[in-house]
Protein backbone atom coordinates (compact mmCIF):
# COMPACT_ATOMS: atom_id res chain seq x y z
CA UNK A 1 0.00 0.00 0.00
CA UNK A 2 1.39 3.39 -1.02
CA UNK A 3 1.87 5.89 1.78
CA UNK A 4 1.27 9.60 1.25
CA UNK A 5 3.88 12.16 2.20
CA UNK A 6 3.06 15.59 3.54
CA UNK A 7 4.96 17.91 1.22
CA UNK A 8 5.58 21.68 1.56
CA UNK A 9 4.67 23.79 -1.44
CA UNK A 10 4.79 27.46 -2.40
CA UNK A 11 2.00 28.98 -4.45
CA UNK A 12 3.44 31.56 -6.87
CA UNK A 13 2.30 33.45 -9.93
CA UNK A 14 3.56 35.57 -12.78
CA UNK A 15 0.79 38.02 -13.66
CA UNK A 16 -1.86 35.51 -12.63
CA UNK A 17 -0.31 32.56 -14.47
CA UNK A 18 -0.17 30.48 -11.30
CA UNK A 19 1.95 27.62 -10.08
CA UNK A 20 2.66 25.38 -7.17
CA UNK A 21 6.40 25.10 -6.63
CA UNK A 22 7.48 21.87 -4.95
CA UNK A 23 11.08 21.65 -3.81
CA UNK A 24 13.05 18.43 -3.95
CA UNK A 25 11.90 15.91 -1.35
CA UNK A 26 14.06 12.74 -1.17
CA UNK A 27 11.99 9.65 -1.81
CA UNK A 28 8.92 11.53 -3.03
CA UNK A 29 6.91 9.70 -5.67
CA UNK A 30 5.35 12.33 -7.91
CA UNK A 31 1.61 12.12 -8.61
CA UNK A 32 0.35 10.46 -11.75
CA UNK A 33 -1.72 12.48 -14.25
CA UNK A 34 -4.91 11.97 -12.25
CA UNK A 35 -3.17 13.12 -9.08
CA UNK A 36 -1.93 16.32 -10.71
CA UNK A 37 -5.42 17.00 -12.05
CA UNK A 38 -6.86 16.65 -8.54
CA UNK A 39 -4.28 19.03 -7.08
CA UNK A 40 -4.91 21.52 -9.89
CA UNK A 41 -8.68 21.57 -9.33
CA UNK A 42 -9.61 25.05 -8.12
CA UNK A 43 -12.59 23.79 -6.12
CA UNK A 44 -11.28 20.72 -4.30
CA UNK A 45 -7.50 21.07 -4.75
CA UNK A 46 -4.92 23.83 -4.53
CA UNK A 47 -5.53 25.15 -8.03
CA UNK A 48 -2.81 25.98 -10.55
CA UNK A 49 -2.00 26.27 -14.24
CA UNK A 50 1.26 24.36 -13.85
CA UNK A 51 3.21 22.56 -11.13
CA UNK A 52 6.94 23.31 -11.03
CA UNK A 53 8.92 20.49 -9.40
CA UNK A 54 12.47 21.45 -8.42
CA UNK A 55 15.11 18.73 -8.33
CA UNK A 56 18.87 18.59 -7.90
CA UNK A 57 21.03 20.27 -10.51
CA UNK A 58 22.15 18.06 -13.39
CA UNK A 59 25.00 20.32 -14.51
CA UNK A 60 27.74 21.93 -12.42
CA UNK A 61 26.86 25.48 -13.47
CA UNK A 62 23.14 25.15 -12.67
CA UNK A 63 21.41 25.88 -9.35
CA UNK A 64 18.64 23.32 -9.91
CA UNK A 65 16.69 21.33 -12.47
CA UNK A 66 12.92 21.76 -12.77
CA UNK A 67 10.09 19.78 -14.36
CA UNK A 68 6.70 21.14 -15.44
CA UNK A 69 3.30 19.48 -15.16
CA UNK A 70 0.17 21.06 -16.66
CA UNK A 71 -3.15 21.17 -14.86
CA UNK A 72 -4.34 18.28 -17.04
CA UNK A 73 -1.49 16.12 -15.73
CA UNK A 74 0.69 16.20 -18.84
CA UNK A 75 4.40 16.91 -18.51
CA UNK A 76 5.78 19.60 -20.83
CA UNK A 77 9.15 20.96 -21.87
CA UNK A 78 9.18 24.61 -20.84
CA UNK A 79 7.29 27.38 -19.07
CA UNK A 80 8.59 30.94 -19.13
CA UNK A 81 6.62 32.38 -16.20
CA UNK A 82 7.20 29.17 -14.27
CA UNK A 83 10.94 29.48 -14.85
CA UNK A 84 10.83 33.02 -13.51
CA UNK A 85 9.00 31.81 -10.39
CA UNK A 86 11.51 29.02 -9.83
CA UNK A 87 14.37 31.52 -10.11
CA UNK A 88 12.70 33.82 -7.57
CA UNK A 89 12.00 30.83 -5.27
CA UNK A 90 15.68 29.82 -5.34
CA UNK A 91 16.78 33.40 -4.72
CA UNK A 92 14.39 33.87 -1.77
CA UNK A 93 15.61 30.57 -0.33
CA UNK A 94 19.20 31.82 -0.44
CA UNK A 95 20.23 29.14 -2.91
CA UNK A 96 21.10 31.51 -5.74
CA UNK A 97 22.24 35.05 -6.21
CA UNK A 98 20.94 37.73 -8.53
CA UNK A 99 22.26 35.80 -11.54
CA UNK A 100 21.71 32.06 -11.84
CA UNK A 101 21.25 29.20 -14.27
CA UNK A 102 18.77 26.35 -14.20
CA UNK A 103 18.19 23.18 -16.16
CA UNK A 104 14.85 22.09 -17.63
CA UNK A 105 13.47 19.60 -20.15
CA UNK A 106 13.48 22.50 -22.63
CA UNK A 107 17.17 23.22 -22.05
CA UNK A 108 19.46 25.51 -20.07
CA UNK A 109 17.82 28.67 -18.70
CA UNK A 110 19.73 31.71 -17.48
CA UNK A 111 17.99 34.08 -15.06
CA UNK A 112 18.43 37.44 -13.39
CA UNK A 113 16.51 38.35 -10.24
CA UNK A 114 16.04 42.12 -10.28
CA UNK A 115 15.94 44.31 -7.15
CA UNK A 116 12.26 45.21 -7.71
CA UNK A 117 11.18 41.56 -7.60
CA UNK A 118 10.90 41.10 -11.33
CA UNK A 119 12.81 38.26 -12.95
CA UNK A 120 14.34 38.01 -16.42
CA UNK A 121 14.95 34.63 -18.01
CA UNK A 122 16.84 33.65 -21.14
CA UNK A 123 14.51 31.26 -22.97
CA UNK A 124 16.99 30.48 -25.71
CA UNK A 125 17.03 31.04 -29.45
CA UNK A 126 13.61 30.83 -31.12
CA UNK A 127 13.58 27.88 -33.51
CA UNK A 128 11.43 28.29 -36.62
CA UNK A 129 12.13 24.81 -37.99
CA UNK A 130 8.73 23.05 -38.05
CA UNK A 131 10.41 19.83 -36.89
CA UNK A 132 11.40 21.56 -33.64
CA UNK A 133 7.78 21.94 -32.51
CA UNK A 134 6.98 19.40 -34.08
CA UNK A 135 4.67 20.73 -36.81
CA UNK A 136 3.73 18.87 -39.99
CA UNK A 137 3.78 22.05 -41.99
CA UNK A 138 2.48 22.92 -45.43
CA UNK A 139 4.77 24.98 -47.63
CA UNK A 140 5.41 28.41 -46.05
CA UNK A 141 4.06 31.54 -47.71
CA UNK A 142 6.47 34.30 -48.75
CA UNK A 143 9.58 35.52 -46.98
CA UNK A 144 7.70 35.84 -43.68
CA UNK A 145 7.29 32.04 -43.55
CA UNK A 146 3.70 31.99 -42.39
CA UNK A 147 1.49 29.00 -43.02
CA UNK A 148 -2.08 28.59 -44.24
CA UNK A 149 -4.08 26.02 -42.27
CA UNK A 150 -7.63 25.01 -43.07
CA UNK A 151 -9.52 24.29 -39.86
CA UNK A 152 -13.22 23.35 -40.01
CA UNK A 153 -13.53 25.13 -43.35
CA UNK A 154 -11.77 28.28 -42.11
CA UNK A 155 -8.33 29.30 -43.38
CA UNK A 156 -5.94 30.46 -40.65
CA UNK A 157 -2.58 32.10 -41.27
CA UNK A 158 -0.12 31.25 -38.52
CA UNK A 159 3.49 31.60 -37.59
CA UNK A 160 5.10 28.61 -35.89
CA UNK A 161 8.08 28.61 -33.52
CA UNK A 162 9.57 26.55 -30.74
CA UNK A 163 10.59 28.27 -27.50
CA UNK A 164 11.60 24.92 -26.07
CA UNK A 165 7.88 24.14 -26.41
CA UNK A 166 5.60 24.44 -29.46
CA UNK A 167 3.77 27.65 -30.40
CA UNK A 168 1.42 28.74 -33.16
CA UNK A 169 0.77 32.48 -33.46
CA UNK A 170 -2.21 34.08 -35.20
CA UNK A 171 -2.49 37.80 -35.87
CA UNK A 172 -5.91 39.24 -34.94
CA UNK A 173 -7.46 42.69 -35.14
CA UNK A 174 -8.72 42.61 -31.55
CA UNK A 175 -7.75 40.07 -28.90
CA UNK A 176 -10.91 40.93 -26.98
CA UNK A 177 -13.11 39.33 -29.62
CA UNK A 178 -10.68 36.64 -30.79
CA UNK A 179 -12.09 33.06 -30.78
CA UNK A 180 -9.43 31.90 -28.33
CA UNK A 181 -11.26 28.93 -26.82
CA UNK A 182 -12.65 27.64 -30.12
CA UNK A 183 -9.49 27.79 -32.21
CA UNK A 184 -7.17 27.00 -29.31
CA UNK A 185 -9.05 23.82 -28.46
CA UNK A 186 -9.43 22.79 -32.10
CA UNK A 187 -5.70 23.02 -32.78
CA UNK A 188 -5.03 20.62 -29.89
CA UNK A 189 -6.82 17.96 -31.94
CA UNK A 190 -5.03 18.79 -35.20
CA UNK A 191 -2.78 15.96 -36.37
CA UNK A 192 -0.34 18.53 -37.80
CA UNK A 193 0.69 19.24 -34.18
CA UNK A 194 1.41 15.73 -32.87
CA UNK A 195 2.43 17.02 -29.41
CA UNK A 196 -0.31 19.64 -29.41
CA UNK A 197 0.54 23.36 -29.41
CA UNK A 198 0.26 26.59 -27.45
CA UNK A 199 -1.81 29.05 -29.49
CA UNK A 200 -1.15 32.79 -29.29
CA UNK A 201 -3.57 35.46 -30.53
CA UNK A 202 -1.51 38.56 -31.33
CA UNK A 203 -2.79 42.11 -31.78
CA UNK A 204 -0.05 44.52 -32.88
CA UNK A 205 -0.51 48.06 -31.56
CA UNK A 206 2.81 49.39 -32.83
CA UNK A 207 6.40 48.15 -33.19
CA UNK A 208 6.93 48.16 -29.43
CA UNK A 209 3.52 47.24 -28.03
CA UNK A 210 1.23 44.27 -28.53
CA UNK A 211 -1.75 42.64 -26.86
CA UNK A 212 -1.76 38.87 -26.48
CA UNK A 213 -3.98 36.03 -25.35
CA UNK A 214 -2.69 32.46 -25.20
CA UNK A 215 -4.49 29.13 -25.12
CA UNK A 216 -2.01 26.79 -23.47
CA UNK A 217 -2.00 23.09 -24.26
CA UNK A 218 -2.94 21.15 -21.16
CA UNK A 219 -4.24 24.21 -19.31
CA UNK A 220 -6.53 26.24 -21.59
CA UNK A 221 -6.38 30.03 -21.69
CA UNK A 222 -4.20 31.48 -18.94
CA UNK A 223 -3.81 35.05 -17.69
CA UNK A 224 -0.23 35.16 -18.95
CA UNK A 225 2.13 32.88 -20.89
CA UNK A 226 5.84 33.65 -20.85
CA UNK A 227 6.99 31.41 -23.68
CA UNK A 228 3.88 32.55 -25.56
CA UNK A 229 4.96 36.18 -25.20
CA UNK A 230 8.42 35.37 -26.58
CA UNK A 231 6.92 33.30 -29.39
CA UNK A 232 4.57 36.11 -30.37
CA UNK A 233 7.39 38.65 -30.48
CA UNK A 234 9.64 36.30 -32.45
CA UNK A 235 6.92 35.66 -35.03
CA UNK A 236 5.98 39.34 -35.11
CA UNK A 237 9.61 40.27 -35.79
CA UNK A 238 9.83 37.62 -38.48
CA UNK A 239 6.77 39.21 -40.08
CA UNK A 240 8.52 42.62 -39.97
CA UNK A 241 6.01 44.14 -37.54
CA UNK A 242 7.98 44.48 -34.29
CA UNK A 243 11.25 45.83 -32.92
CA UNK A 244 13.75 44.30 -30.52
CA UNK A 245 12.01 45.48 -27.33
CA UNK A 246 8.30 44.84 -27.00
CA UNK A 247 5.82 45.39 -24.18
CA UNK A 248 3.40 42.48 -24.23
CA UNK A 249 0.04 43.26 -22.62
CA UNK A 250 -1.55 40.03 -21.42
CA UNK A 251 -4.74 39.58 -19.44
CA UNK A 252 -2.79 39.53 -16.16
CA UNK A 253 -0.60 42.58 -16.80
CA UNK A 254 2.61 43.49 -18.61
CA UNK A 255 5.53 41.35 -19.74
CA UNK A 256 8.66 42.60 -21.47
CA UNK A 257 10.38 40.70 -24.27
CA UNK A 258 13.77 41.50 -25.78
CA UNK A 259 14.92 39.67 -28.91
CA UNK A 260 17.70 40.96 -31.15
CA UNK A 261 16.78 38.61 -33.97
CA UNK A 262 17.89 35.33 -35.57
CA UNK A 263 20.62 33.46 -33.72
CA UNK A 264 20.11 35.32 -30.43
CA UNK A 265 18.24 34.43 -27.26
CA UNK A 266 14.84 35.84 -26.31
CA UNK A 267 14.67 37.37 -22.83
CA UNK A 268 11.43 37.52 -20.86
CA UNK A 269 10.96 39.94 -17.94
CA UNK A 270 8.09 40.28 -15.48
CA UNK A 271 7.03 39.90 -11.86
CA UNK A 272 7.25 36.60 -9.98
CA UNK A 273 5.31 36.70 -6.73
CA UNK A 274 4.61 34.44 -3.77
CA UNK A 275 0.91 34.05 -2.96
CA UNK A 276 1.11 31.67 0.02
CA UNK A 277 2.81 28.56 1.35
CA UNK A 278 1.29 25.35 2.65
CA UNK A 279 1.54 21.59 2.85
CA UNK A 280 -0.25 18.93 0.86
CA UNK A 281 -0.39 15.15 0.98
CA UNK A 282 1.04 13.50 -2.12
Amino acid sequence: MLRCMRVPFTKMHGLGNDFIVIDHVPGLALPDAAGWRQLADRHVGIGFDQAMVIGPARAPDEAAYYRIFNSDGSEVEQCGNGARCVARFLSLAGRAGETLAMGSPGGHVGARVLPDGRVSVDLGVPDFDPAALPFVAPAPTGIARDYALVLAGETLRIGAVSMGNPHAVLRVDDVGSAPVARIGAALQQDARFPRQVNVGFLQVLDAGHVRLRVYERGAGETLACGTGACAAVAVGRQWGLLGADVEVHVRGGLLGVHWDGPGTSAWLTGPAEVAFTGQVEI
